[in-house]
């Protein structure tokens, strides 16, 4: 039998640890204990106490003996297993949750209690029977609905996780555990604006709780709320400056913003801590690279990609790697091969043999063009002069487009004859089955890596024919694609060998184009109303590495009444624009010489040309449609042939445009050029009469010749198809 209390002592003690006070409880239980040691309810109640203040080996002790005094008591059979499951002495734990529920089958905190430990087992099954049976038998308990929702949510059972969730919270409204994981479960439910509602319910519960609005942070990103996402993310570390996940959900967010100068500040203080992060390393490389860092890039892609091969840094890595200054034509080849083999790895259907093309009725080859951009009418300058001058009685054209028809405004002129296959959302293996279906005869891909989600529809073989054209300017190194087109100013014949591909070569530059929408008139360069010289350049901020500023600040340096001015997207966030500012400081340039300005509606981007007398070529990543948009606006772009296809674009482009007199040999001559310029007394003169005529010259020339160029482009394509 239990030994009879002391009245006074045990019913001060149960007041003191229902007030909260669980040290002055346990010591007036030792004051009971130590005059009657075996008084049960006080053995119970230290056990209880000690259990609750971490002291398990204590709780163990007393409730064992409160049993000796009353066996089978089942509250006490409870309380002992909550202590053996802190112990880590699990199975002993189970056993004594099993004889509290045989002593007493309607007690439902042992069978919410054995539920939990069974969970943290991983018998999720058993935990969660047992865990229903306790809210069937105590519906009002709110711990009951929370622990069987945490159990369910396990299973991946999120529907039903997020009703028990749903009904904690209608009996305990102000439960922040219940809140916080109903959002995540919410969120993980793909509702990401219920979540939000959910955690701020709970931030305003918690006010010095971080995780919750890191939680909040990461619902506002997903839905897109990037502003707000990084202003909770911001609380979260006001709360914990050293909060690993506000911190990294904060960078992502600044990436996404743009705000490239905040996030690398965020993700540097992240990696000290954790060096190792592979999706730190990542994402720092992505927001080095969107401020033309590439070199610091890449050894943060290869960082990420050594901790995590399966992870998207090699793909990183080999998008942004011919760019990268520190890299040269075998680094491309290598890098890119190591993507290719990563991606015959993945898990996929198996790449089927080439097949020959049933050949079409009429004779005609089965011509198809595949691009993520048909609708960037800017871009796809060169794509359309080539496909709009296609003789459509030898060739039947295809487009297979990830954006659907009503999307290509401009540009394409609509033959009755073609066949347009909007692509949008399907899978690579269901685009290569229908591409297969249509019978195409050679398949000409015009992503390369600036549309890296198709890059897996070549391993498919949808034709029996694959070929690299237009946005290319390395090698792809993927065994898919049987050849490249470029020219002789792109890949000279010596440096074949670094290419996985075969080499064709189109004569002139393998970017003819033609301007078909509305477009600013040329205006006269802007030294002719004023003593200064202004060079500029558009081209993307990635683009603009350390060595590109040491050069561009060299000349100002040199031309001490000149005055740069930049204009891209990046340039939007002044965080970034106080960093190229910075940067050119450190170069002996005042930031009142250069003029940064960030996105515009296309038309008045190109009017910023009017500002620019003369352009400056990026390298050893060179303009493209910034070279073809800079001399159709009359403006001359200065450019020195470089060590790869990547640092030559412009000098295919401007040769022959009939402006080869603008691509230097070298760095050196290329500075010295930008130098004659901005000094010469002629020059105003000299560049009046160049912008005058430019556009009139561009149309003459071999670069705006589109039919010459599509009757090139068609005789390699007949030598490349398949015998029929």
């Amino acid at each position: 039998m239990i030994s009879q209390p002391n009245p006074d002592l045990l019913a001060r003690a149960i007041a003191r640890h229902q007030a909260g006070h669980l040290e002055e409880a346990a010591g007036l239980c030792r004051r009971v204990l130590a005059t009657e040691p075996l008084h049960g309810e006080a053995l119970y109640l230290l056990g209880a106490i000690c259990y609750q203040t971490g002291g398990h080996d204590e709780a163990i002790g007393c409730l064992t003996r409160a049993l000796s005094v009353s066996p089978g008591r089942p509250e006490i059979l409870n309380v002992l297993g909550l202590a053996l499951s802190q112990a880590d002495r699990l199975e002993e734990a189970e056993t004594s949750f099993r004889l509290a529920i045989e002593a007493a089958p309607n007690f439902s905190q042992a069978h919410n209690n054995l539920g939990s430990l069974l969970k943290r087992q991983g018998r999720l099954t058993e935990a969660a029977t047992l865990q229903r049976q306790a809210v069937a038998l105590d519906p009002a308990n709110p711990a009951g609905h929370y622990n069987l929702g945490n159990t369910l949510r396990a299973m991946d059972d999120l529907e039903g996780a997020a009703a028990c969730f749903h009904r904690a919270l209608e009996i305990q409204p102000d439960s922040v555990d219940a809140l916080v994981n109903l959002g995540e479960a919410l969120h993980l439910l793909n509702r990401p604006g219920e979540a939000v509602d959910v955690f701020r319910r709970a931030a305003a519960l918690a006010p010095d709780d971080a995780g919750v609005r890191t939680e909040l942070g990461d619902a506002l990103q997903t839905l897109g709320r990037l502003e707000e996402a990084v202003e909770a993310y911001q609380e979260a570390l006001a709360k914990d400056g050293q909060s690993s996940r506000a911190l990294y959900g904060a960078g992502c967010a600044q990436v996404a913003l743009e705000r490239y100068a905040r996030a690398i500040s965020t993700f540097q203080r992240l990696l000290s801590a954790q060096p190792d992060h592979a999706p730190t390393n990542h994402n720092l490389g992505k927001a080095l690279l969107g401020l033309g860092r590439v070199d610091e890039a890449m050894e943060h892609f290869r960082r990420a990609a050594a901790s995590d091969p399966s992870g998207p840094a090699l793909t990183a890595l080999a998008v942004s790697i011919p760019g990268a200054p520190g890299a040269d034509n075998r680094t491309v080849l290598d890098v890119r091969r190591r993507l290719a083999e990563s991606l015959a790895r993945r898990p996929g259907p198996e790449e089927s043999p080439p097949r020959p093309a049933a050949a079409a009725a009429d004779g005609r080859l089965r011509l198809a063009y595949v691009s993520g951009f048909f609708q960037n009418r800017n871009w796809m300058k060169p794509v359309w002069g080539l496909i709009n001058q296609h003789d459509r009685q030898r060739f039947e054209i295809h487009l297979f487009s990830d954006a659907p028809a009503s999307a290509v405004r401009t540009g394409y002129r609509e033959h009755p004859a073609d066949a347009f296959h909007d692509i949008s959302g399907l899978s690579n293996e269901a685009v290569a089955r229908r591409i297969a279906e249509c019978g195409i005869d050679l398949l000409v891909d015009l992503n390369g890596y600036s549309y890296v989600q198709r890059l897996g529809l070549f391993a498919h073989r949808p034709a029996p024919v694959v070929v690299g054209w237009f946005n290319m300017y390395a090698t792809t190194g993927l065994p898919a694609v049987d050849w490249l087109i470029g020219d002789e100013q792109v890949i000279p014949a010596d440096e074949e060998a670094f290419y996985s591909e075969r080499i064709a070569r189109v004569a002139g530059s393998y970017l003819t184009f033609e301007v078909d929408y509305p477009v600013p008139d040329v205006a006269p360069p802007p030294c002719c109303r004023d003593e200064s010289f202004t060079f500029g350049c558009l081209a993307s901020q990635y683009k603009i590495t350390p060595q590109v500023a040491e050069a561009w600040a060299q000349i100002l340096r040199e031309c001490p009444r000149s005055r740069l001015v930049l204009r891209n997207a990046t340039l939007g966030s002044a965080d970034n624009r106080h960093f190229v500012h910075e940067t050119f400081q450190q170069l002996g340039i005042a930031p009142e010489r250069i003029e940064l300005n960030g996105r515009a509606e296309h038309y008045a981007f190109l009017e910023t040309y009017d500002r620019i007398d003369l352009a400056l070529d990026p390298f050893p990543y060179n303009g493209g449609t910034t070279t073809t948009e800079a001399i159709w606006q009359g403006v001359p772009v200065l450019t020195f042939h470089g060590d790869r296809w990547a640092s030559r674009t412009s000098a295919s482009i401007l040769r022959a445009g009939t402006l080869g007199d603008f691509v230097a040999a070298d760095r050196e001559e290329h500075i010295r050029q930008a130098v004659r310029w901005a000094t010469d007394p002629d020059g105003p003169g000299k560049l009046a009469d160049l912008r005058a005529t430019l556009r009139e010259r561009l149309g003459a020339s071999p670069v705006c010749d589109t039919e010459t160029f599509a009757r090139n482009m068609e005789r390699l394509y007949t030598r490349m198809a398949p015998r029929q």
